[in-house]
């Protein structure tokens, strides 16, 4: 995307064609409040991601509990057997019995972390400066007896003595550890700083990998991790839809998207991100906002009629990247702010033609709503009335059906059903296993309300297949 400053840019994109994601999702993403994925979703997750093309995962951290322990074992196996391409990290504190479970579960790499920071060290570790770096040098060189490839995570790195963290990362870089890990633990960097301060480290203590972990207490990951890129960081760690630890880490799609738009590289498999994204919002139980940037639901939901008017005319007026990078599409929202371009497409769309006098009431009759939105149905209503034309076929009779539903797989299955849910005649939505996504029970006073039931439901975002089925008698139990 060229911008007056792509210039600027052009000269770090050397650092990115190089920069390798990790994703952490299996370990920092199971540590958000409420989340705890089964071991076969973890294995699930672990082979999706590497078909997106990350270079490392970190499948957890065995020492925590059997289930995570075995969740490891069995990734790291899938490795051995050439079904995973990715390098393969076990999670370690520096403690040997850590590294013991860790080693045993036959990762290609042992990450140790330590908190390095004079808060973590006499708040937490109660140790001194001396003493930490004895225990780090130590536990690093004892991972490395293993024959595996060792990472040091300074945890705390962005709040250390910037002197001392030059001994640490010594001590870990010749005790074993070929990469560092620079902790932003509680998400205190801000991308200029993040990048001064690993122009410094990658200056100060060469000849070893350095890492960002960045939290995003502050809204900060993402540019953080960009800044510490641009400054000599050579891994990312990011999660599926920012998980992490109380707010989270940096989004794997937000930063594989950012870098497509800023540099032209695409360093992970751009169109099998909203398949991720909607297995792990359904694996996980967290759903992704709607204001999410690259994957929300209203990430191209456009609304004001000035902006509608510059989409139909040249998405890119309003749009950063195209959609159809990531597999999505664009649409619109209908309320009081739609232009008349807005209407008359949303009305095309629909396979309805008016004339421009008829097209300007029903453009009034919108503004008068106090609706927030306005489902298809709500606006053939309004056409009908405005027209005084009949748009939809009519008939009577007593009815109650049964939709099954499926849904698109780039679209989030408990957001459909949300949105299903707030249907005018739908009483009842299950999420199901098998060839549909959606079980949707309807009641309705006859055929002319079934069938606008009907199109609210198929014209549902997300939707790309329904079947009906009619209830013809009920037993009551």
């Amino acid at each position: 995307m060229a911008t007056p400053f792509s210039e600027i840019l052009k000269k770090y994109r050397p650092a990115f064609e190089k920069v390798k994601v990790l994703d952490a999702t299996l370990r920092e993403g199971e540590q958000t409040p409420g989340v705890s994925f089964t071991i076969d979703q973890k294995l699930e997750i672990a082979k999706k991601l590497d078909e997106l093309g990350v270079h490392m995962i970190e499948a957890g951290h065995p020492a925590v509990a059997p289930d995570v322990y075995e969740a490891v074992r069995r990734i790291s196996w899938m490795k051995k057997e050439g079904e995973i391409r990715a390098e393969i990290i076990a999670h370690s504190r520096a403690v040997k019995s850590d590294i013991d479970k860790a080693a045993e579960t036959e990762p290609d790499r042992i990450a140790i972390f330590y908190g390095v920071s004079d808060i973590h060290l006499k708040a937490k570790h109660r140790k001194t400066r001396e003493e930490a770096l004895s225990v780090i040098g130590e536990m690093v060189e004892y991972a490395k007896s293993y024959g595996v490839k060792v990472r040091f995570t300074a945890e705390d790195a962005s709040r250390a003595d910037l002197a001392y963290l030059e001994e640490v990362v010594r001590t870990a870089r010749d005790a074993g550890a070929d990469r560092v890990s620079l902790a932003d633990t509680v998400g205190v960097l801000t991308p200029w700083t993040a990048q001064r301060f690993f122009e410094h480290m990658t200056k100060a203590v060469p000849n070893v990998e350095y890492d960002i972990h960045a939290h995003n207490d502050l809204g900060m990951a993402l540019a953080s991790a960009f800044g510490a890129v641009m400054g000599g960081a050579t891994a990312v760690h990011v999660t599926v839809n920012g998980l992490g630890e109380r707010v989270g880490i940096v989004p794997l799609q937000l930063f594989a998207v950012a870098v497509k738009v800023h540099f032209d590289l695409e360093i992970i498999k751009l169109s099998g991100l909203m398949e991720i994204t909607r297995m792990v919002e359904r694996y996980s139980g967290i759903e992704v906002p709607y204001n999410m940037p690259v994957v929300g639901d209203y990430a191209f939901l456009h609304k004001a009629g000035v902006h509608v008017a510059g989409i139909l005319a040249d998405p890119r007026t309003y749009e950063a990247f195209p959609p159809e990078l990531i597999g999505r599409s664009r649409d619109y929202v209908i309320d009081k702010y739609t232009g008349k371009k807005a209407v008359k497409a949303k009305l095309e769309k629909l396979g309805i033609r008016v004339d421009d006098d008829t097209l300007m009431k029903i453009l009034e009759e919108i503004k008068k709503s106090k609706l927030k939105f306005l489902t298809d149905d709500t606006l053939i209503s309004i056409a009908e009335r405005v027209s005084g034309r009949a748009l939809r076929p009519r008939a009577t009779e007593n009815i109650e059906a049964v939709v099954w539903i499926k849904v698109d797989s780039n679209a989030f299955t408990s957001s459909v059903a949300r949105k299903l849910s707030v249907v005018d005649g739908v009483k009842e939505v299950a999420e199901v296993t098998g060839d549909y996504d959606l079980l949707v029970r309807v009641e309705a006073p006859d055929h002319k309300v079934l069938n606008a039931i009907l199109d609210s439901i198929r014209g549902t975002k997300g939707i790309v297949g329904t079947h009906t089925q009619i209830v013809l008698k009920k037993m009551e139990k």
